[in-house]
């Protein structure tokens, strides 16, 4: 762990890798520093960010020294349900990298528990990894300009759904319809660090 200011009212917490990441946000949200309002994940890293007139770094640097990271967790949010139609434009090239069919990718998908790892890219973008077999889907060699609004994708270790439309190079399997970021819902982002979700494939 490399602690490290950034600013003058956060810091910046540096770990080996994401599984680290996520038993230390899992540690630091079930049991909240004194001074500390936010607390952001991301692949490598985890940014504290803290009220000056509460706390002071050097006292939550001590703080976060001591805490025992939650080994094996990832996140004890809610669970959402997302119905996803598997009609991806790349899910023949994932299966045939995969060397199984298409019914296969989309039973792993679904079979699958995942968690939000930390967001990015785009409001609303979660970055969610599998709780079982891991992933491996290379990106596409050449990213598409134009991706619609609510298409599944996979992407290294990741699985995502892309808030709007926006390019991207992620392998795309399918598309759902549920928004998952809305600027007239609380919160407005509905794929949030520690939140699980289940695809489920629709009728």
């Amino acid at each position: 762990m490399r602690v490290l200011p950034s600013g003058s009212t956060a810091l910046l917490v540096e770990l080996d890798g994401l599984d680290d990441v996520l038993g230390l946000y899992a540690a630091l949200t079930a049991e909240p520093i004194e001074g500390v309002v936010d607390v952001v994940p991301a692949a490598r890293t985890v940014l504290l960010v803290t009220d000056p007139a509460v706390t002071g770094l050097a006292a939550v640097e001590d703080a976060v020294r001591r805490t025992t990271p939650r080994a094996g967790e990832r996140g004890g949010g809610e669970t959402v349900e997302l119905p996803v139609v598997y009609d991806g434009a790349d899910l023949a090239d994932v299966a045939a990298h995969l060397g199984v069919d298409t019914a296969e990718v989309v039973r792993r998908h679904t079979g699958a528990e995942w968690t939000v790892a930390f967001c990015g890219f785009a409001p609303g973008f979660g970055y969610l990894v599998p709780d079982g077999e891991p992933w491996d889907v290379p990106r596409r060699p050449s990213p598409r300009t134009r991706v619609p609004p609510g298409s599944v994708a996979l992407a290294g270790e990741f699985s995502g759904v892309y808030p709007r439309e926006s390019p991207g190079g992620w392998q795309l399997v399918g598309r759902t319809d549920v928004p998952v970021f809305d600027v007239d819902r609380e919160p407005a982002a509905l794929l949030r660090p520690g939140v699980r979700v289940r695809f489920t494939e629709a009728g």
